[in-house]
């Protein structure tokens, strides 16, 4: 049996013994707390010294490592050196590997949990890798160590990766000539709270670092609050749950019932006593180990996480519907264009909680927030994209104070300027423009519009996607050469259009790609048309150049395709993007103009996130990753979500409704001297 002693300047009221087995081998560690008294630490060390196969110092580290440099304690140096026969380890190469290994696992066990959050790190000189693997997720840190260390309060803490190397610089050489157990207030005799720091605590979403401090430090209260620590016992696992902390993540998995979570210096002695090294192991020696032993994040749920919240931001997309809310009923008796102007300078507003979405996955409920900016899409273009960012960014922050943890952009507000981009850097929540599930509802919705309309399978679809290069039409024109091989790709700007064709072509070999900046040559051999312009002057589509039968899919809002349009041919079939129906039993608590239980997919794109808590960034700028759009058809499968009745102008298409308008197609056939569709059935 293998013999692990810790020597901690600790308390000695956490001492523990126990044995366990690890890669085939028994081993049995023992923890001495000599609270605070360094010469006892150093006399048990010679006590211990050949007596066991590794020792530990717990809360004596012999030389700091912050970032490249590195400080070194002389008192704490002199107590290692003790030992003559036993190696000693501070557990600095596994916090250097671990750490960083454990907050990944967390990230993908528990997604959002880091993603810009509030991170206080109870001591960053103590744990620097695992503040570096923090800063990744975007996180805005705190590190607690002049008020824990030093005990000023008064001090400026460090606020960044950077901060806290310079605070390390001008303060370890000097700390360095102190007794250490002033570096350790912990273990110096004070066993009670100490609420200088409780400002810091209050302000942090995650705690990270030793427990030890955390425990001293923590006030009473630190509800909803995640901590990512090292060797909390089970009766301060208890404590914390009843403090109303609701995830604790641990470097490794249980070793045993008795003590299950033990400091990185036990851990690190547990490996030179099985390797039989003579010192602390190499990187590459601690990597093989934790690999083939298995170690990795504990992730525990002490309290209920609180329901999936997610906020939604419409607006008008015509002056008239302002009055619908009623705090504004009166704008009717104004001028309409008196009311667009002023309404567009007025802050987000709150409209209502959404409630009902229920996950048919997890059986989870999803709720909502409905916020509303008050600027048309008239508005938005023709002012500043910034104009437009200030407004969300405050709905942002305005979504996470009501608790919502993702926010999805609607109707114009995802495409201004850079489509959510500038926002999600702005903003701490998760943000989305919904155009991923956008994307995959409208390619669902032609697809069946299609099948309809031709009666069958269609042995040949031409498509044509009118603004291929915009953020949706890219990736809709993309998609369709992989299913149907024939798309004509119509924007703007022919250097974009030359590379998207020149992508689509190296991604779908064989697929044959026309582009052209005006569709008037192409829409008559057209079966299905997308369209994505939002244009708010002049027609998109000439309608008399239709092909008959063909169908249109309008993503557009406000639509490309005006109602007056396309009654000049009832032999083509119209329809809106793809619409959601939500699973459960949605109630949106305002009127979002759209039938009981239906949404828009970039609201649902939201709440699907919301659902499966994925509380990041998701759908943003003008390249939707076609694998995004992928994992859209998918979740939609595992939550529930169904594609809605296709829809043309408000009202659902119907069997009859097909019927008429395929028999005015084959009529005009007629009329043209074209020949019959031919299907296979």
């Amino acid at each position: 049996m293998k013999r692990i002693v810790s020597i901690s300047l600790g308390s000695s009221a956490r001492d523990y013994r126990f044995a366990t087995t690890i890669l085939g081998r028994a081993i049995e560690v023992q923890r001495i707390g000599t609270n605070g008294d360094t010469a006892r630490a150093a006399e048990l060390i010679r006590a211990y010294d050949g007596q066991v196969d590794a020792i530990g110092l717990g809360g004596l580290t012999p030389v700091f490592r912050v970032g490249r440099a590195r400080y070194p304690h002389q008192e704490a140096i002199h107590i290692a050196a003790q030992a003559r026969r036993t190696p000693v380890v501070d557990g600095g190469v596994i916090k250097a590997t671990l750490e960083r290994w454990t907050v990944a696992q967390a990230a993908r066990k528990v997604p959002g949990l880091f993603r810009y959050k509030r991170v206080l790190l109870t001591s960053g000189i103590e744990r620097y890798q695992l503040a570096a693997a923090l800063a990744q997720y975007d996180a805005e840190l705190r590190f607690a160590d002049p008020i824990i260390h030093i005990g000023l309060p008064f001090l400026p803490v460090p606020r960044s990766i950077e901060q806290l190397e310079l605070y390390a610089a001008t303060t370890l050489p000097i700390t360095a000539l102190l007794p250490y157990r002033v570096l350790h207030p912990v273990a110096n005799g004070q066993e009670g709270h100490d609420p200088r720091a409780e400002s810091l605590f209050r302000w942090a979403n995650v705690v990270a670092g030793d427990f030890a401090y955390i425990r001293r430090f923590a006030p009473a209260n630190l509800a909803g609050t995640s901590i990512v620590t090292d060797d909390p016992s089970p009766a301060e696992i208890e404590d914390l749950r009843q403090r109303g902390v609701q995830t604790l993540v641990t470097m490794t998995p249980p070793l045993s019932p008795e003590r299950p979570y033990v400091a990185a210096d036990v851990l690190e002695a547990i490996v030179v006593a099985i390797q039989e090294t003579s010192g602390q192991p190499g990187e590459a020696e601690a990597l093989d180990f934790i690999a083939a032993a298995g170690w990795g994040a504990s992730v525990q749920e002490l309290n209920p996480r609180p329901k999936p919240k997610f906020a939604f931001v419409i607006h008008p997309l015509r002056t008239s519907l302002i009055a619908n809310d009623p705090r504004f009923r009166w704008t009717r008796y104004l001028p309409p264009r008196l009311v667009e102007l002023v309404a567009a300078q007025i802050p987000p507003l709150y409209l209502s909680k959404i409630r009902g979405i229920r996950s048919k996955a997890t059986g989870e409920e999803a709720e909502g927030i409905l916020l509303t900016l008050g600027t048309t899409p008239r508005e938005m273009m023709r002012r500043p994209p910034s104009f437009t960012y200030r407004r969300l960014i405050r709905a942002a922050r305005m979504a996470e104070r009501m608790g919502a943890q993702i926010m999805g952009l609607g109707a114009f507000t995802s495409v201004v300027g850079d489509a959510g981009i500038t926002v999600a850097q702005k903003a701490d929540i998760g943000i989305t423009s919904g155009n991923s599930l956008t994307v995959a509802a409208t390619l669902e919705a032609a697809k069946r519009a299609v099948l309809l309309m031709k009666g069958g399978r269609p042995e040949k679809v031409r498509a044509v996607v009118i603004g291929a290069t915009g953020s949706i039409g890219a990736v809709c024109a993309r998609l369709l050469a992989q299913a149907v091989r024939d798309v004509v790709l119509i924007a703007p700007r022919p250097e974009r259009l030359l590379a998207l064709k020149q992508q689509i072509e190296a991604e779908t070999p064989g697929a044959r790609v026309i582009a052209a900046t005006h569709p008037d040559a192409y829409v008559g051999d057209a079966d299905l048309i997308i369209t994505t312009t939002s244009s708010l002057t002049g027609k998109v589509i000439n309608v008399e150049k239709l092909k008959p039968g063909a169908v249109i899919c309008d993503v557009a809002r406000p639509p490309d395709v005006k109602e007056e349009d396309a009654a000049r041919r009832p032999d083509v079939l119209i329809v809106e993007s793809g619409e959601i129906i939500l699973p459960g039993e949605p109630d949106f608590g305002f009127d979002i103009d759209m039938p009981p239980g239906t949404a828009y997919a970039c609201l649902s794109e939201t709440a699907l996130l919301a659902m499966e808590g994925k509380f990041e960034d998701y759908t943003l700028g003008r390249n939707i990753e076609i694998e995004r759009v992928k994992e859209m058809y998918r979740l939609w499968q595992k939550h529930g979500l169904q594609l809605a009745g296709l829809r043309s102008f408000g009202v659902y298409v119907t069997d009859d409704m097909i019927a008429e308008k395929r028999r005015l197609a084959e009529e005009r056939r007629r009329q043209l001297g074209l020949p019959a569709e031919t299907v296979a059935k």
